[in-house]
């Protein structure tokens, strides 16, 4: 090497994400920073309130940081929550250890009066200097993602106040109030992509949109509520940052992902556990890099069980671009051993 050439260092996650396979497939999890770690543990009772974690930017770093030091992730994914959106549009959340999040209802049509039309940034502030505090902390071959939750996933607890099961309040809502859904809907288009694009300003590589809620959304309602707006919010993030690469995880979507990945301008598609593997390689990674889809489950479970679901997975989308990651977040209960046995399995797949 000449004397003062400096050797670029290579992500494999942003080489997949720009369709290269890669002999062995990059790999993070969904929730890799969280309860499962005990030094996550011992991080979050020093906070009172999650939100204030979150919102602060020496702990979120730490928090951040913390799974890649154990496991040596390829991704970090910044410490934070789909829901401060709603916290910056003005509408009042707060998290409970035993419920989860909690949120002012919007309940009907009345309740849109409750909200900015416009993100207040300066809220957001301190989500923005972590960023730039784990870039400067992060090994030069991690990729650091940021993300946001999808329009309709948004729109469910802000219209309950809270999770539920099958998300009725929102479907309710969409069908009785479709001008009022239209109105939410492009308010958190706007707020979304805004969001984002200050994610990319302050140093992240990639972003993904978590739709969490998008399986059970009806599927002549699948364009109104999770296509278009997703699709709206990747136009609007390329339009000022053209070389983003985005992530789409419209879980449950099930067959409607091959509707999802013609319409929605995203880099790769992340696929939940119930998808089938002969169905995803076939029809969705000839199409998109693919990530997933480890049940979470065989994760806890460990052992001869984690290693065949490890091993089906990489047997099936081994052949083209892809990313390793759970169908959906860590389960908190999981032994910090069988992490290090996906990482191991999956690090010597060649």
């Amino acid at each position: 090497m000449r004397r003062g050439h400096v050797q670029s260092v290579t992500k494999p996650l942003l080489d997949v994400l720009a369709g290269e396979r890669q002999a062995v497939p990059p790999i993070w999890l969904m929730r890799q920073a969280g309860r499962y770690l005990p030094e996550y543990r011992d991080l979050r009772q020093r906070t009172d309130n999650f939100l204030d974690l979150c919102f602060s930017p020496k702990l979120a770093t730490e928090v951040t940081l913390q799974p890649i030091r154990r496991f040596g992730f390829d991704a970090a994914i910044l410490f934070s929550d789909i829901l401060v959106i709603p916290h910056a549009l003005g509408q009042r959340v707060s998290f409970t250890q035993a419920d989860g999040p909690r949120l002012d209802a919007l309940g009907g049509a009345d309740g849109l009066r409750k909200l900015r039309y416009e993100l207040d940034h300066e809220r957001l502030a301190p989500v923005y200097e972590t960023i730039g505090r784990v870039k400067e902390q992060l090994p030069g071959n991690v990729t650091l993602l940021g993300f946001c939750g999808a329009p309709w996933t948004l729109a469910t607890y802000m219209i309950a106040g809270a999770g539920t099961p099958d998300q009725l309040p929102a479907r309710e809502f969409a069908y009785r109030h479709p001008d009022e859904f239209k109105i939410l809907i492009d308010i958190l288009i706007e707020a979304s992509a805004s969001y984002l694009i200050r994610q990319f300003e302050a140093g992240v590589d990639a972003v993904q949109i978590f739709d969490t809620w998008a399986g059970v959304v009806a599927s002549d309602e699948f364009a109104r509520c999770c296509i278009e707006p997703c699709a709206r919010i990747a136009a609007a993030v390329r339009a000022r940052i053209p070389a983003a690469k985005i992530i789409g995880f419209p879980r449950g979507a099930g067959s409607k992902l091959r509707r999802y990945i013609a319409a929605v301008p995203v880099d790769a598609v992340g696929l939940d556990w119930t998808i089938d593997l002969g169905f995803a390689r076939e029809q969705l990674q000839t199409q998109k890099p693919i990530q997933g889809n480890l049940d979470p489950v065989a994760l806890l479970v460990g052992g001869k069980a984690l290693d065949r679901a490890v091993d089906r997975i990489l047997e099936s989308f081994a052949a083209g671009p892809f990313i390793f990651n759970l169908g959906h977040g860590v389960l908190p209960d999981t032994p910090i051993a069988h992490v290090e046995q996906l990482v191991a399995r999956v690090r010597v797949s060649t």
